[in-house]
């Protein structure tokens, strides 16, 4: 049985691409695999599956050395199990930078592609006669990820092969793009269980620069307002999440998609100085607004300076 998984803190297409994938080597290769995530999924995918009629994947919580594992939507260890080079790692396949680190038991097949989604590597991949055998709930969870990493279309990372798959499968499905977008986001949006430490790790990647480390949170929302009432309770937090987790900052955007804006909070005199020396703006108050950004992958990480 091969394990098929993305990274922590799954999103749509950390758990979606991995039921992708599990189709596919079930139903068109004839080899036995399963999807997995290494968390609990956000709202946003919760929302997508439900509509596509899938079960939340098991959470795996550990990797045995040797099991058979097809690795999704990352290619960086500190997103993984600490022991994932221990596993028989048998296929990446990845839309982000390559971080280095994995080990692997032979050579194996690795698809990096300069593209918006997972999903849409897959697709790239997958023979045509087989995408032809593609059931519809299989084509929803594709075009979920499409929209999903795109903002639908508004992220810098979008490109020509995203945006014309997308509206091949949505026409495909009956869908209109911008109303199913819209029920994503809603989705998406919808907070109101969450904690304050679970809602700084939600949707975070662990990054290391310049020998300190920063957790990196993206709230992607079209109800920007529900998120910035609890700043005063979210900066609170941030310090006790830094030491839970052993980084040294928290950074904290809250991705308004409609505007097309990030605010970045401001909890404490680094985190200030971070946000003055990236993005060169005024950093008196709690938060930072920062027009145009809303890529964690393009426009955040490049910019981040201490």
């Amino acid at each position: 049985m091969i394990k098929i998984f993305g990274h922590q803190a799954p999103d749509t297409d950390a758990t979606a691409s991995a039921l992708i994938w599990a189709w596919y080597l079930n139903e068109i290769k004839g080899k036995p695999a399963t999807a997995y995530v290494l968390g609990e999924p956000n709202t946003e995918a919760a929302f997508v599956l439900k509509r596509w009629g899938f079960e939340t994947p098991e959470i795996l919580t550990g990797i045995e050395a040797d099991e058979k594992v097809v690795i999704v939507d990352t290619n960086n260890p500190a997103e993984l199990f600490p022991n994932i080079s221990d596993a028989d790692i048998r296929q990446v396949i990845d839309h982000h930078a390559l971080a280095g680190g994995l080990s692997t038991k032979g050579p194996i097949n690795i698809t990096i592609r300069p593209v918006a989604s997972t999903a849409t590597v897959m697709m790239a991949i997958i023979p045509t006669e087989a995408i032809e055998k593609m059931p519809d709930a299989i084509k929803g969870l594709v075009l979920s990820c499409i929209l999903s990493d795109t903002l639908e279309f508004r992220s810098p990372t979008t490109t020509p092969r995203d945006v014309s798959l997308a509206h091949k499968l949505a026409k495909d499905l009956g869908l209109n793009i911008p109303d199913y977008a819209s029920e994503m986001f809603a989705a998406k949006s919808d907070i109101s269980h969450f904690s304050d430490a679970e809602l700084l790790r939600l949707d975070s990647k662990v990054f290391t620069l310049e020998g300190q480390k920063f957790r990196v949170s993206v709230l992607e929302t079209t109800a920007p307002k529900i998120v910035m009432d609890r700043v005063e309770s979210l900066n609170a937090s941030m310090e006790a999440v830094a030491k839970a987790d052993d980084v040294d900052q928290v950074l904290l955007f809250v991705v308004d998609i409609l505007s097309e804006a990030s605010t970045l909070l401001l909890p404490n005199e680094a985190v200030r100085s971070i946000a003055k020396k990236s993005f060169d703006v005024d950093v008196s108050g709690d938060t930072a607004l920062l027009p145009g950004i809303v890529s964690r992958k393009k426009q955040i990480i490049p910019k981040l300076k201490v």
